[in-house]
């Protein structure tokens, strides 16, 4: 493309954008862009929304294959070559120390990245030589940056060679405005070899167009104006005015940070000015962000300032965005009809969100959806999203918030058991093809070892055994050294195995099951000091310091926990679906729970009584009736159900499904696809009273 057809479609994209941003914290929805991109959606990736969204980041690093393009909405732009650029906020920093040695700046550089004081390295020229300038920050106010000072001098204290670390700010003076960026440059480059710090300036205001040249970093007026003084004695016949600091700006440096090993620079672009917006446009083979694990993303970014932290937005088609959100929400090799399904909810859902994150439609974590750029995308889930092209999902008129769960376990959630509130379009349904999760999956057997530890191991590493026990239990060995014994039937690589266990040990097995899984899973076993950890703050009443019951109490139509009583007392939250995170991490609410240390005994006159622990329970044997001595005891429901009760109370977690289970399931609509069911029959099985139709 060259220059000036590259130049014209820049222009019209920041007509475009600027119109979505006439008013503060307010978006248009939907946003066209021109010369065929269609709809655009603001996906916000780093943003401090404070309770709404935080993810923040005092550096954004951008890398590009191909040349860059950065300007404001006045029309104001700068065209680099291919590379890195780097981005970060003005406000109140450390300058820890100025040295013309790379490697002791690198060194400082390398000790403080380890700490929450993150460093800044750049390069300029000062006095006709290369330097090098080490900050840390940014810090909201002043004060924080001086408490700074103290951390920052100790930790690099072997680089910095008698200087000491000090408070530097966005107050700043203004040595001239010029109409182009050489002119700038050379009235920066004057400067700097009479030993003033001075950096040129893209000025992104509609009416301030053009380049400036600042002087200065004061945090307070007296700074200011001392060093004015300094400057004007210094360099004879400059002009310095203050520099309003609600000026929009791009301050331009030379980052000397992307490397502590070896001198690496690129441009760095701080923003200044609370309302500055830049926007950053590629060469179309995509932009990729470092700190967001190096992931490539298509569309343009919109970098600003929010509540002080740096934003980062990329402004995307629409249909390219959701290349990348169902090749993350779901498994290319899915059948087609159940990535249409994906691709009809995920831009229902999208499109219904509005203005909800001010700066963006959505986030580009599952807080929203997934999104994880063109990494995640693939031809198949392409091809199912443009054979779906502009569908959304109905009902009353209006788009549906079309939410989706991984699997509903079966059926899924009616909406009083995640929002306590109901719904036309939501509704408990049948979700039998949510089973298609586990097909495939190898089995688990649960055993008791002797020594009254239970726990899972994986089919291929068990031998059974012809013996059996006295109830007719099977036994089983193992048939490799050293063979884990899980805590549930899962390789949990970040958790321990309860036990080990070599060939020619035996064990009892109390059941098979088949591997945890997004339908059918196991969770635990947790202490009473684990759950009363997690429970805090998680609740509406009080938890109580230790816990040696907990039951569900009461359940949903859908078979989902409304309530959980710890000690007889119920464990209320606000929402039925936090006790997902209150019980430390579950799956879903669709579960049992077992305590390991307990059992309920029908009596011959009907009535229940719970008992707790192995150990002096009544035994009944060919030889009369004992009392229990063992670690463990295996206790058989009628229907020839086993299980282990150990000393100490513990919970397992026994459930179905995974996420909220409301709408759509992924593996349900995955399930219905292998029978032979349309994507729009499917949709309209999730979600009741609604069409599918094309906008």
């Amino acid at each position: 493309m060259g220059k000036a057809t590259q130049t014209k479609k820049w222009s019209r994209r920041l007509k475009v954008l600027a119109a979505a941003l006439l008013t503060v914290g307010c978006l248009q929805v939907p946003v066209y862009a021109a010369e065929g991109d269609g709809q655009m959606i603001r996906v916000a990736m780093f943003a401090n929304l404070g309770s709404t969204y935080k993810s923040t980041t005092p550096l954004i690093t951008l890398e590009s294959s191909g040349k860059w393009n950065i300007g404001s909405e006045s029309g104001a732009s700068i065209t680099l070559p291919a590379g890195q650029i780097r981005f970060s906020a003005d406000g109140f920093r450390v300058k820890v120390l100025e040295t013309g040695d790379f490697k002791t700046a690198a060194a400082a550089s390398k000790l403080l990245q380890a700490t929450s004081d993150k460093p800044l390295l750049f390069t300029t020229s000062l006095n006709g030589k290369s330097t090098y300038q080490l900050y840390t920050g940014n810090y909201a106010t002043e004060a924080l940056a001086g408490q700074a000072v103290a951390r920052v001098q100790k930790v690099a204290a072997a680089q910095l060679g008698g200087q000491k670390p000090a408070v530097t700010g966005s107050k700043r003076l203004s040595a001239g405005v010029y109409s182009s960026l050489q002119e700038a440059e050379a009235a920066q480059a004057s400067l700097s070899s009479a030993g003033v710090i001075s950096y040129t300036v893209l000025q992104l205001d509609g009416g301030s167009q053009g380049y400036a040249v600042w002087v200065g970093e004061a945090s307070s007026d007296a700074d200011l104006s001392a060093f004015k003084k300094n400057v004007e004695a210094s360099v004879p016949g400059v002009s310095l005015s203050p520099v309003n600091s609600n000026s929009a700006a791009l301050i331009i440096r030379q980052d000397a940070g992307l490397s502590t090993d070896t001198l690496k620079t690129a441009p760095h672009y701080t923003i200044a000015g609370s309302e500055a917006k830049a926007f950053v446009q590629g060469d179309g083979s995509g932009i990729k962000v470092v700190e967001r694990s190096g992931r490539m993303y298509r569309g343009d970014m919109e970098i600003s300032i929010v509540s002080g932290d740096l934003a980062l937005v990329n402004v995307v088609p629409l249909e390219q965005y959701l290349y990348s959100v169902v090749g993350a929400e779901v498994y290319s090799s899915w059948p087609a009809e159940a990535l249409k399904v994906q691709a009809v909810a995920a831009r229902s859902y999208a499109l219904q969100q509005g203005e909800r994150f001010k700066i963006a439609n959505v986030v580009d974590t599952t807080l929203s959806q997934a999104y994880n750029g063109m990494g995640s995308e693939n031809d198949k889930v392409s091809s199912a999203v443009d054979a779906t092209s502009g569908e959304v999902i109905k009902s009353g008129g209006k788009i549906v918030e079309a939410v989706f769960s991984s699997n509903a376990g079966g059926q899924t959630a009616h909406p009083s058991e995640v929002w306590n509130g109901g719904g036309d379009v939501f509704s408990n349904v049948d979700s039998h093809g949510d089973t298609s999760a586990q097909a495939g999956l190898q089995t688990w057997y649960h055993v008791l070892l002797s020594t009254g530890v239970s726990g899972y191991i994986r089919e291929d590493n068990v031998k059974e055994l012809t013996a059996k026990t006295d109830a007719g239990l099977a036994k089983v060995t193992v048939t490799a050294q050293n063979t884990n014994v899980r805590p549930v039937p899962l390789i949990q690589s970040n958790v321990d195995p309860v036990a080990k266990m070599n060939p020619g040990n035996e064990a009892v097995v109390l059941a098979k099951v088949p591997q945890s899984n997004d339908f059918s899973w196991v969770r635990g076993p947790f202490t009473s000091a684990q759950l009363v950890k997690t429970l805090q703050g998680k609740t509406t009443s009080a938890v109580p310091s230790s816990i040696s019951t907990l039951e569900v109490t009461k359940r949903g139509p859908s078979g989902r926990a409304l309530e959980v009583t710890a000690n007889g007392q119920p464990m209320t939250v606000k929402y039925a679906d936090t006790y997902r995170s209150a019980l430390g991490g579950l799956p879903s609410t669709l579960f049992d729970i077992a305590g390991t240390g307990s059992y309920t005994v029908l009596g011959a006159d009907g009535k229940t009584a719970s008992k707790s622990g192995s150990q002096g329970a009544a035994v009944l044997s060919a030889s009369g009736t004992g009392t229990s001595s063992s670690n463990a005891l295996v206790v058989m429901s009628g229907d020839g159900q086993a299980r282990a009760v150990t000393q100490g109370q513990s919970f397992m977690f026994i459930g179905q499904g995974n996420g909220h289970g409301l709408g759509l399931s992924q593996w349900g609509a995955k399930g219905m696809a292998d029978e032979g069911y349309d994507y729009q029959t499917i949709l309209k099985h999730y979600y009741q009273n609604a069409t599918i139709v094309k906008e």
